[in-house]
């Protein structure tokens, strides 16, 4: 669709393609280096243990965002944010994403993607119109349905580390280790996996146990992945960054 169709859309006609589950007008963290509003669409299709974003796993709920608001919040906002970041949930699951990100970046803002790759194609169509992506990279591929619980789920993560990749647009490919559920030998194979498709931008980040989707993982029985495992893997990546891991 060309562009000017995209801005002629009401926010009412994209309202009827996407939910909005959350808001947050200020953020430091979402979009490395800028000031930024995240968007959080509602709905995932996948179950992974570790989720700390459950109110978002369904495709609707009770206290959705009309899309006129986040406009008109954003527009208030010209001038004090660098960026606005569409995360989840899963931003592609929504069929008005593409819309929404062209409305969002025609009033100047740059544009952030959180994304755990769950639809490829969507993702490639959107990756143009984007200035950073981050990617959740859940495990190897072979260990992935044991995480999101989605048959053929790493099929379709793995599909969209490459178009990443390939598309030369600035990205963070990430992974939160629960240590029930990725251990130092599988974190090892993921690693190699990622190097192997050409990865230069990794994080390591240790997973907030607190409010996990799986209750038994609310509470983690198996020791941590201490510092110096995950630091190991520091030269296979020009940047590589470790998120919360104690030295313990």
């Amino acid at each position: 669709m060309p562009i000017d169709n995209f801005l002629m859309r009401s926010p009412q006609d994209i309202d009827n393609t996407i939910v909005v589950g959350g808001l947050t007008p200020l953020t430091t963290i979402d979009y490395p280096g800028e000031l930024a509003a995240v968007i959080f669409m509602q709905g995932c299709p996948w179950s992974c243990g570790y989720c700390q974003n459950t109110d978002l796993l369904p495709r609707k709920n009770e206290n959705n965002i009309p899309w006129s608001y986040v406009l008109a919040l954003l527009e208030k906002r010209k001038g004090l944010l660098d960026a606005v970041v569409f995360s989840g949930g899963e931003p592609t699951l929504q069929s008005g994403l593409e819309s929404a990100i062209q409305q969002v970046k025609a009033m100047g803002f740059k544009i952030g993607l959180h994304t755990a790759g769950i639809y490829p194609d969507r993702l490639k169509q959107v990756l143009p119109l984007t200035d950073w992506v981050g990617l959740d990279m859940k495990s190897a591929k072979a260990d992935y349905e044991k995480i999101t619980g989605v048959k053929d789920s790493g099929e379709k993560a793995w599909k969209s580390a490459r178009a990443i990749i390939d598309s030369g647009v600035t990205y963070e490919f990430r992974t939160t280790v629960h240590p029930d559920m990725l251990d130092k030998q599988q974190l090892s194979t993921l690693v190699n996996e990622l190097t192997d498709l050409g990865a230069e931008n990794y994080v390591i980040q240790h997973c907030v146990t607190t409010s996990c989707l799986d209750e038994s993982k609310r509470v983690v029985t198996s020791p941590k992945l201490e510092l110096a495992v995950v630091n190991q893997f520091r030269d296979k990546f020009s940047s590589f960054e470790i998120r919360n891991f104690s030295s313990s």
